[in-house]
């Protein structure tokens, strides 16, 4: 039995991965959430390549972030990913919240990118 939020994250995460793989058709959307920043890549599994990251500390995304609530900069963060995303030609992805709860600020970056036109 998980000792810790740590090893119980770690726990859901390998549970998530043996579900969750991304391809180039459909490449996985990782999150990843820390006490100040939210971070976002698109991966391709098969290429084990990045095709797309933006965070919180972006250059991009982080004009129009200041005076935001940390869910409202999540939302924001996936509006960028999913614009990079189309821009990249990539309309559809497997999201994959990296052991996190389906909850505040990682359900309000995938809002933020279905909102921008991303599909999953």
């Amino acid at each position: 039995m998980a000792k810790n939020k740590v090893e119980s994250r770690a726990k859901r995460k390998l549970s998530i991965r043996k579900r969750v793989n991304g391809t180039p058709e459909r490449p996985r959307m990782s999150v990843f959430r820390s006490l100040k920043h939210i971070y976002v890549q698109v991966v391709d599994d098969q290429a084990r390549k990045t095709l797309v990251a933006t965070s919180t500390l972006d250059e991009g995304v982080k004009g129009e972030l200041s005076g935001l609530k940390k869910k409202d900069r999540a939302k924001k963060v996936g509006a960028a990913i999913a614009k990079q995303c189309l821009e990249k030609g990539i309309s559809q992805v497997v999201f994959d919240r990296n052991g996190f709860i389906y909850h505040g600020r990682v359900s309000a970056l995938a809002d933020g990118a279905r909102e921008a036109g991303l599909k999953f």
